[in-house]
């Protein structure tokens, strides 16, 4: 496996060498299926929008290569990208007569020029030596953009607006985040970093994605539709009427999604109630994994920029250095949001007050009505040591036999 930085390759003209005979087994392959009239986004190997980075992640052998659709200097752009030597990523030529082409011959559709350059096995440029050898098919969640229909708009996010929606194809209501089309490529890149995440973890208090959408613009993120929205705005609702049973039951179900995600080795990062929902029965989900890392340490190199400073562990605050512990500081911080029916931590005090009473020893009390174990449990979330905070699986456990007792 090779790879380096990506570089536009020059555009040459040279002389391509014979074709070889076509093999049975190549003709037979997805690739090959041609229909004459057939859209290139209905090509598995087109895939569309998505950007370079996710692009290069999914080229790993020598010879794989996708087609997608970039816009430079405003114009859109078909693009071969190829891993050869690194990752080479060449822009589909048009020609006076509207055909397509690279260094050799031109062809009435792209598919036939890919085609053409998969079976034939002549290098697409002369200069890059870079040889079709495999298509590399979209992912099975990569969905089309037209068989989602967008509804109410029910939310805002970092990166554009979410909505209700249904897909035309199951009758399926989901949630859809959509992704600005005027962002840079390093945002719409950070916008699908969630699902990226998302698609590999499969637990009932982890929002589910459904898939991503990249076919065309706006690039969208589906997941699951959970029926009561924000944790923090239903515990603003219904504070007066829930119970201890069914806040501590929030606190498990809390803990144990942060335990799932902890085992993968993945650091939430934003781990809040607003970034939480609320689903039949009263399950909580962990969702918003736009912050999220899959290391088990991660330092911040691109300054504190949106950080949510009273939910932040102070070793992350201070240096940097997030891990799952700092994780388990939020989690104490989601505990007291839950015990007091969704008000802001710290309150009447500025993030930088806040900062410095942390520092110098202040926790916050308990909030009324709250099980004496479970501020205990709080505080232990709250240690300054990151050593000597519970990790996920003890918290778990703490909060699963509190709440038996309360049968």
């Amino acid at each position: 496996m090779s790879s380096c930085s990506s570089s536009w390759s020059d555009v040459q003209n040279v002389q391509l060498r014979p074709e070889p005979p076509i093999r049975k087994k190549r003709v037979k392959s997805l690739l090959m299926t041609l229909a004459t009239n057939r859209p290139l986004y209905e090509e598995e190997w087109f895939h569309g929008v998505l950007p370079r980075e996710e692009v290069v992640r999914l080229l790993k052998n020598e010879g794989d290569f996708l087609v997608r659709e970039t816009i430079r200097n405003e114009e859109s752009q078909i693009v071969l990208s190829v891993c050869w030597n690194g990752h080479k990523h060449f822009i589909v030529q048009i020609t006076a007569d509207g055909h397509y082409r690279f260094e050799g011959p031109a062809f009435p559709s792209i598919q036939e020029l890919i085609m053409h350059q998969h079976q034939s096995e002549a290098p697409v440029t002369g200069r890059s030596g870079a040889v079709l050898k495999k298509p590399v098919l979209r992912e099975r969640w990569e969905l089309s953009n037209d068989d989602v229909i967008l509804q109410d708009k029910i939310g805002r996010g970092n990166f554009g607006d979410v909505y209700k929606a249904r897909l035309k194809s199951s009758k399926k209501q989901v949630a859809v985040k959509t992704c600005r089309m005027t962002l840079p490529e390093e945002q719409k890149r950070k916008f699908l970093q969630e699902g990226r995440i998302l698609k590999q973890y499969d637990h009932p208090n982890i929002v589910k994605l459904i898939g991503i959408c990249v076919q065309k613009q706006p690039i969208m993120i589906v997941m699951e539709l959970v029926p009561g929205g924000s944790l923090l705005n239903y515990l603003r609702k219904n504070a007066t009427t829930l119970n201890t049973k069914q806040l501590m039951s929030m606190c498990r179900d809390a803990a144990s999604g942060m335990r799932y995600l902890e085992s993968k080795n993945c650091i939430h990062r934003d781990l809040a109630a607003r970034n939480c929902l609320i689903g039949y029965e009263n399950i909580v989900k962990i969702s918003d994994f736009g912050m999220s890392r899959e290391e088990e340490e991660y330092i911040v190199s691109d300054g504190m920029k949106q950080i949510p400073i009273k939910w932040t562990a102070p070793e992350a605050l201070n240096f940097g250095k997030y891990t799952s512990l700092c994780d388990v500081w939020s989690y104490g911080i989601l505990m007291w949001e839950i015990f007091t029916g969704g008000d802001t931590p710290y309150t009447g005090m500025s993030n930088s007050r806040a900062r410095e009473r942390i520092d110098s020893g202040y926790r916050m009390p308990a909030p009324d009505n709250t099980p004496q174990e479970m501020h205990r449990l709080m505080l232990k979330c709250w240690s300054y040591e990151p050593e000597a905070r519970p990790h996920f699986e003890e918290i778990y456990n703490v909060v699963e036999a509190l709440l038996a007792r309360e049968m």
